[in-house]
């Protein structure tokens, strides 16, 4: 009897070691994989970083910035002037989760020196705006709630009317402004966006492309781990990789942007991407009201967005009197947009039609 006790305790020993080795060499492997996975970096990456960390960080707001109260949140501008006669005005909205930081330089510059006054704001939750600390998921705000940040930033600035730019949910703030507000608006530039996010007839978000997502994002850990300006500068520009290549790559522009964060704004508010979220799910559809506005609009949409299905571009084109749609080929949920400078030709004429 004892003896056959002690075979069994040899066994479980024996089953104990051989799962701990298995469950040890699965763990190797996957910090390994995290460790040389992901994009590779080009070879110039660290010395462009360490110019940046070693000399002094140019001001990345060059316009003029204030604060606006509006639904008891500060929200914080910035516009900047054209030299000479303005044009008219380009009222730019982010998307989900994202600050006025995130607009490229190049993309904000193309306007400016097209003529036209650029307006960019922090959505409430990131960036110099509030963020909402006594937020109820039970009672959010909606997005009509932050068309009417974006409205009161024009008030502020005692601008009548403007250009509303959108991209993704910021594409949705564009036509809740459109909507409730239609006389402030001259034209509406739509991109990779939809008239209702959840609608249960469209396509929406796979699982499949989520799983892929999480996925390509693990190697990515490695530089959070590790921590620290320059390895958080280096996720940045991995993820930049991984969604437009090298082409569009400005390794220096990155690095300053993710530093200027770092060191004069706020950083990243997780809990603003849940609140964005949460206001996308609660707005209702659009699709009506969207048949009654008289404004000239372009769609953007990439025909390989999986986040936002290219059908709900197609869907707004459809919807919208005076809507064209612009579909970029195998492109997915990616900004700015391969070879942007040719597309910001058309958004600029789309804009200068307007005053003709």
């Amino acid at each position: 009897m004892h003896h056959k006790k002690t075979n069994t305790l040899k066994r479980r020993g024996r089953a104990m070691i051989i799962v701990g080795t298995i469950f040890l060499t699965i763990l190797a492997s996957l910090t390994i994989w995290i460790l040389i996975a992901g994009p590779k970096l080009p070879a110039e990456t660290d010395a462009i970083i360490d110019e940046v960390l070693n000399n002094e960080l140019p001001e990345l707001f060059t316009g003029k910035t204030g604060v606006v109260t509006s639904d008891g949140l500060d929200i914080w501008y910035e516009s900047i002037s054209p030299e000479g006669q303005s044009k008219g005005t380009v009222l730019l909205n982010i998307g989900m989760g994202a600050s006025a930081l995130d607009w490229p330089p190049k993309f904000v510059r193309e306007f400016v020196d097209s003529g036209y006054q650029v307006i960019r704001y922090d959505q409430r939750g990131t960036g110099m705006s509030d963020w909402v600390a006594d937020w109820d998921s039970k009672n959010p705000y909606s997005l009509a709630d932050m068309a009417g940040d974006a409205v009161a930033v024009l008030d502020a600035l005692e601008i009548n009317e403007a250009h509303i730019v959108g991209l993704s949910m910021g594409g949705m703030i564009a036509q809740e402004i459109a909507i409730n507000h239609p006389d402030r608006v001259t034209t509406l530039t739509l991109m990779l966006t939809t008239g209702h996010a959840v609608d249960p007839e469209m396509p929406g978000l796979t699982s499949r492309y989520f799983i892929s997502t999480m996925v390509k994002g693990i190697p990515l850990l490695k530089y959070r781990i590790a921590g620290g300006e320059k390895n958080l500068i280096k996720e940045r520009i991995a993820k930049t990789i991984s969604g437009l290549g090298y082409e569009e790559l400005d390794i220096k522009e990155i690095a300053e942007t993710v530093l200027y964060d770092l060191r004069k704004r706020k950083g990243l508010n997780f809990r603003g991407v849940l609140q964005h979220r949460k206001a996308v799910e609660v707005s209702p559809s659009r699709y009506e009201k969207l048949k009654t506005i008289d404004i000239p609009t372009i769609v953007i949409h990439g025909t390989d967005d999986q986040f936002i299905p290219i059908e709900h571009g197609k869907k707004l084109v459809e919807l919208i009197p005076n809507a064209k749609g612009l579909w970029i080929d195998g492109m997915g949920h990616v900004f700015p947009f391969p070879n942007m400078s040719e597309l910001m030709k058309k958004i600029l004429l789309h804009l200068d039609d307007a005053h003709r």
